[in-house]
This record gives C-alpha cells, structure tokens and sequence, in this order.
C-alpha cells in the first residue's frame, strides 16, 4: 500500500473527524477539493481506509462492565483455532481479540452489562469449550483512554 505525505495527512484528519468535508480537508492539506476526493475514494478502494464508524459515548449502553481477559488454549490444530477465532469474532460480547505470543495465546477486551451477564458468557464461551484450557480475567476500574486512532 502506497501512501504519500498527502494521503497521510488526509488520514490523520478523517481519524479525528471521518464526517470532515473535502473542501475543509483540501483547505488543510494544500489540495483541490477534487484532488482530495479522488485521494480518499482512493485510500477507501485500496483498504487504507477500513471502515468509517461513530464512537459512541459509552455512558448510553447497558454494558458498563469492561474486561480484560487472557486465554490459554489447548495445543490443538490449525482447524480447532480457526473455529475459535470465528466464535470469537462473532461474540457482540468480545469488543477486542488479540492472538498474542508469550504465557497467554489471546487477549480479550470483552463488555458485559453486569457480573453475573459476565459469568453467562464465560460459562457459554470459556468453559463450554474444549479448546480453552485456562483464562484469566481483569475488570477494568477506570477507563483512562480509549481509541482506534493509528499514529501516520
């Protein structure tokens, strides 16, 4: 993937504020509006560009609790783990999945309305499951900073 100094700068602008016209980014990067647009339907065609979403303020939903977990899996197969990587990533529970190295094979930011809607979920995901040899959970107490935003 191609990207030059304008691209870049396009990029940390739509991270700040994806609603941002083209018109006010070309102002700020030193394009024509229509250069800029044709740069940013290029950076979404070229997958620089995943997706555009709204971050909403977690105070409006009903999962106020926030875990960390780690995961120690059973030595198993290539066909055992991509099953439960797929039945990670359709948990709406799991916000975040990591396949890490070193004592743990996966980390889990996972979101849960309360204790025991927790303890639901580790029963149906973690320990219904014969790939799953051993979790750990962290609650979160404080959530001091928050964001997807990539350094460019």
């Amino acid at each position: 993937m191609k990207i030059d100094n304008f691209d870049k700068a396009i990029l940390r602008l739509l991270q700040e504020n994806s609603r941002l016209k083209s018109d006010s980014i070309a102002e700020q990067v030193g394009l024509s509006a229509t250069a800029c647009q044709r740069r940013i339907k290029r950076l979404r065609d070229m997958g620089a560009i995943e997706r555009e979403i709204a971050v909403i303020n977690p105070d409006l939903s009903t999962h106020q609790l926030t875990l960390i977990v780690q995961v120690i899996i059973e030595r198993c197969h290539a066909e055992m783990l991509d099953r439960l990587t797929a039945q990670f990533l359709a948990e709406p529970e799991i916000q975040q999945c990591y396949n890490v190295t070193g004592a743990f094979d996966f980390l889990l930011i996972v979101t849960a309305e309360n204790m025991t809607s927790y303890d639901r979920f580790t029963k149906r995901v973690f320990f219904d499951n014969p790939a799953i040899q051993e979790f750990t959970t962290t609650v979160v107490m404080e959530n001091v900073k928050r964001g997807l935003e990539l350094p460019i």
